[in-house]
């Protein structure tokens, strides 16, 4: 398996790692806090801390996978995996990188990380879509 189907691969399951870490996290409110399961926010606002940050970094892991999936098959579908493949794994390390940090910290500067993390993303992303509609 190559780089760019490796790094597919990574980002659904770090998603997944990240679902069983919210989930497992939420569990664990039920029975100690004695919250029902079908009382969470969908965004994690009523868990504050952790829960919440949690949270927001696997919805932000499912707010782009589809565009990594999408270019990837697009990369797959015409031959072309020369393209995305030497910078897709740094595509999957930005973004675990940006969810680690969401779940350390909501300081400034750990925003400022995040933010430039994902704009690193957006920028192979887009530099993908440019080489692939060429």
């Amino acid at each position: 398996m190559g780089a760019t189907l490796t790094a597919l691969a990574g980002f659904a399951a770090w998603y997944v790692v990240l679902t069983i870490l919210m989930g497992s996290f939420r569990m664990s409110r039920m029975v100690s806090a004695g919250k029902a399961a079908n009382s969470f926010a969908v965004n994690g606002s009523d868990l504050p801390g952790f829960g919440e940050r949690v949270t927001r970094a696997r919805d932000n892991c499912y707010e782009t996978l589809p565009i990594f999936g999408a270019l990837v098959l697009v990369a797959y579908a015409s031959n072309q995996l020369a393209v995305t493949d030497p910078l897709a794994m740094w595509v999957l390390w930005a973004r675990i990188g940006q969810s680690v940090t969401h779940l350390i910290s909501t300081s400034v500067p750990a925003v400022l990380i995040r933010a430039n993390l994902f704009f690193a993303q957006a920028l192979i992303y887009l530099y993908w879509s440019y080489r692939l509609l060429a």
